[in-house]
């Protein structure tokens, strides 16, 4: 039991060691014994969606995890085929199902799989929840109902939910105007469940699509589904061969995204998040509260602030985003590891969504994605983003992240702090906007050292500082 437990958004753990049929039996069980001990007013009860990616077993674990379910009185909707995070969760609140469980591991290497927990209202389930289910783990006997049998018995049906979800995306952007836009896009699947989503969702328009790393691949290729620039190793070269408009990223899971310009040049989530905003008010009309992980750019906070915006900062990690989303008001909200939430749509990362709204965006302008990233900075400035994991002891965690509170750097490079923030790991805010932060993983032994500044160059001076703190904890 003591192999499972929930980091920011799941459990994972590595296949055959500690991710294995009988670990995903415990935590299926309290997943189960917690929904029946809290049913949701408005929800069907006995209604729960299963997905899976295309990991190693992944289909397999899936089928577990449904005729456990299925064992515990469950009746339960399992995709046919490996399938993107946010359709799960569209099919969820769709449903008006109790929950649902996704297989996947997201952007972790190939050795690892997960189960992501998903709440009723279609988003990752807050960390009461989970913390709830890790305290049912071992306190009931593993009921399950054999997968042919559960079939028969109509307590599992098999079948392609992704259709609601892609007619859900469409309505959510100005899709004939995509439609007639011409638009030459890419997409890196990165050997992910999205490969494909995007022929199917632009077929018939007159969008010309590149799908890049579409193959069924557990191994992905040998990269991570990390939609980060170290991966796109197919990717840059054919852009370079082949220019496009744009190349949009996803993960493994296709909950997050990254992308390139059209010349295979990369660009950072943060980036795109920025784009995304100004779109969002300037073309749309939009306004409401922006919603973002503390990691991601204060360039968002520069448009926030000239564009009149009320802005709200949360820890790491999507769960607490889709919290405020589900509050209402909210324009966007986002993180610094790609994932993006919509108005009018799930509380809920969508990478599939960020496509087409990253089309609509193209299909508006009618600029190329550098002239538009050039008004931003512009406009609100240079911002360089930079960072590194690096191993650090759990049992030196406590102890780091007190020095930091305590012991702040007088300044950032040349400029004096203004700020620290605490409430997720400790950041260090400087008088030129410039930022450091360092934070733990919330199950491994890593630390992420987080910085931005107006400088590359700048940015990595700020990674040694954050390096050279760690080094002070005996």
């Amino acid at each position: 039991m003591g192999a499972i437990k929930f980091g920011t958004d799941g459990w994972r753990a590595i296949i055959a060691e500690d991710f294995t049929f009988a670990n995903l039996d415990q935590v299926t069980q309290a997943t189960a014994d917690y929904w029946r001990a809290n049913p949701v007013a408005g929800t069907v009860a006995d209604k729960v969606v299963v997905g899976y990616d295309r990991r190693f077993l992944s289909e397999q674990f899936a089928q577990r995890v449904a005729e456990v379910l299925a064992g515990n009185g469950f009746t339960v909707t399992l995709t046919d085929r490996p399938t993107p995070t946010p359709s799960v969760s569209f099919e969820v609140r769709r449903q008006k199902a109790v929950g649902g469980v996704m297989l996947t591991a997201s952007h972790n290497p190939p050795a690892f799989n997960g189960f992501k927990l998903k709440a009723w209202y279609g988003g990752s389930a807050e960390p009461v929840l989970c913390q709830a289910v890790e305290g049912l783990l071992g306190r009931s006997p593993v009921k399950s109902l054999a997968f042919a049998e559960a079939r028969k018995a109509r307590k599992i049906a098999v079948r392609d939910i992704r259709g609601a979800h892609f007619k859900a995306i469409k309505r959510l952007v100005n899709f004939p105007l995509i439609a007639q836009s011409k638009l030459k896009f890419a997409h890196d699947a990165l050997y992910g469940v999205g490969a494909g989503c995007f022929d199917e969702l632009l077929a018939g328009t007159t969008c010309q699509v590149t799908t890049i790393n579409a193959a069924h691949n557990p191994g992905f290729g040998g990269i991570n589904p990390e939609p980060i620039a170290r991966n796109y190793i197919n990717s840059i070269p054919l852009l370079q061969k082949h220019p496009h408009d744009i190349c949009l990223v996803t993960d493994g899971d296709a909950d997050r995204v990254g992308g390139l310009m059209g010349n295979g040049d990369p660009l950072t989530t943060h980036q795109i998040i920025c784009l995304l905003l100004q779109h969002y008010v300037k073309n749309r009309g939009m306004t409401g509260r922006v919603v973002k992980a503390l990691t991601t750019t204060s360039m968002v906070d520069k448009m926030c602030a000239q564009l009149g915006l009320e802005l709200v900062e949360t820890g790491v990690g999507f769960k607490y985003i889709a919290s405020e989303i589900i509050k209402g008001g909210v324009l966007l909200g986002f993180e610094e590891s790609g994932g993006i939430g919509f108005p009018g749509h799930i509380p809920e990362r969508d990478g599939i969504a960020a496509g087409l709204v990253l089309l609509e965006l193209l299909a508006t302008e009618r600029r190329p994605l550098r002239k538009l990233l050039a008004d931003l900075e512009r406009t609100y400035g240079p911002h360089r983003y930079a960072r590194i994991d690096t191993h650090f002891p759990l049992e030196k965690r406590a102890a780091l992240m007190e020095y930091c509170r305590t012991n702040p750097p007088a300044r950032l490079l040349k400029s004096k702090l203004t700020g620290v923030k605490s409430f997720d790991g400790v950041k260090f805010i400087a008088a030129d906007d410039s930022w450091l932060m360092l934070r733990g993983s919330g199950t491994e032994p890593i630390l992420r050292i987080y910085a931005e500044a107006k400088s590359d160059a700048d940015a990595q001076a700020l990674l040694k500082l954050g390096v050279s703190i760690t080094r002070r904890i005996p």
